[in-house]
């Protein structure tokens, strides 16, 4: 997958979960900011995000071994190589598996933290 390719399809994943949980992009642009101090519609807009991309299992989990998988794939090189060890140190970031939007948050939230000036959810 190209770039291109890439921020077409995150375009489209966005445009698909902002709407569904009712987001703000004053809310998705304060996470790429840093401030994961977000109320549901943020957190459940993460999980979508997750869920898109097929990273969280029925049971709430990160598949973090589908993530690594599908970034070797088909992201292209500029982003595999800060991806995939991200993708790598959140594995265990889930911690209320419980509640679906909660757990998606917590594996953004990961990621993001891993390397915030390389963020690569939409």
């Amino acid at each position: 997958m190209s770039d291109q390719q890439l921020k077409a399809a995150m375009k489209l994943i966005r445009n698909v979960c902002q709407p569904k949980f009712k987001t703000t992009d004053a809310q998705i642009n304060e996470m790429h900011a840093g401030n994961w101090n977000q109320d549901r519609a943020g957190q459940c807009y993460t999980w979508c995000i997750l869920n898109m991309y097929k990273l969280i299992r029925k049971d709430n989990s990160f598949d973090w071994e589908a993530g690594i998988k599908t970034l070797e794939i088909q992201a292209p090189d500029s982003i595999a190589e800060y991806a995939i060890p991200c993708v790598n140190e959140c594995k265990d970031a889930v911690k209320h598996q419980e509640d679906k939007c909660v757990a998606g948050f917590e594996v953004a939230e990961c990621i993001f933290r891993c390397n915030p000036e390389k963020y690569f959810l939409p």
